[in-house]
């Protein structure tokens, strides 16, 4: 991993002002201020000022989605059925690069990500590079052969910073798991509050 991507990373968790995925190493345990001589300061927020912050903490998990995907998405849950921050949910959380993490074949979204596009996973047996491919129940996830004794990937499967959520099965001695379901909102392991909801908000403005 870069030194870029640690950079990147530890931007937005202090942009934020939350450790967002729960990693010892985040900048903001030691202090829970913004970057830069403002970052002390605290006002309340408006409400759009709130959507915002919901919007950027979500998109910001999830390695930092670009806004027009991440518009599109919104529109697609709207579009469903059901509750739409729900919707939301399900679909970020079924995007490889976050099934790949979640399945802790690698430490981070952003290594996730990267891995994704470099070809270091198959998917039902394929290969392949697109980290924003949503998965369907029952899809199978596998880390290539010759990266599976790679010390990115056992340290990450060996890692007791987060434990694989109960809507995908793992063998990390094959380093091979299945998505078994989409989840809902309350079964998603998030390090820190997310507030779907107020990002349907922010874009039904």
């Amino acid at each position: 991993m870069t030194g870029k991507r640690h950079e990147a990373k530890h931007k937005i968790d202090r942009r934020i002002g939350a450790n967002l995925w729960g990693r010892s190493k985040s900048p903001v345990i030691k202090r829970e201020y913004g970057p830069g001589q403002h970052g002390q300061r605290r006002k309340k927020p408006s409400d759009y000022g709130t959507q915002l912050r919901a919007k950027q903490t979500l998109k910001g998990f999830y390695a930092n989605i670009g806004e027009r995907q991440f518009r599109r998405y919104y529109q697609e849950a709207v579009r469903r059925r059901g509750d739409s921050s729900e919707q939301l949910i399900g679909l970020l959380e079924r995007r490889l690069d976050c099934v790949v993490y979640r399945m802790k074949f690698v430490p981070t979204i952003f290594a996730s990500r990267q891995f994704v596009s470099h070809g270091h996973i198959l998917v039902n047996g394929k290969r392949c590079n697109i980290p924003s491919r949503l998965l369907k129940d029952g899809d199978v996830v596998q880390v290539v052969q010759k990266l599976r004794e790679a010390p990115i990937v056992l340290e990450a499967a060996t890692s007791g910073e987060r434990d694989v959520p109960d809507y995908m099965e793992v063998d990390h001695k094959a380093m091979k798991g299945t998505f078994l379901r989409t989840p809902k909102f309350a079964d998603v392991p998030y390090a820190v509050q997310m507030e779907p909801n107020l990002v349907i908000e922010f874009y039904s403005r």
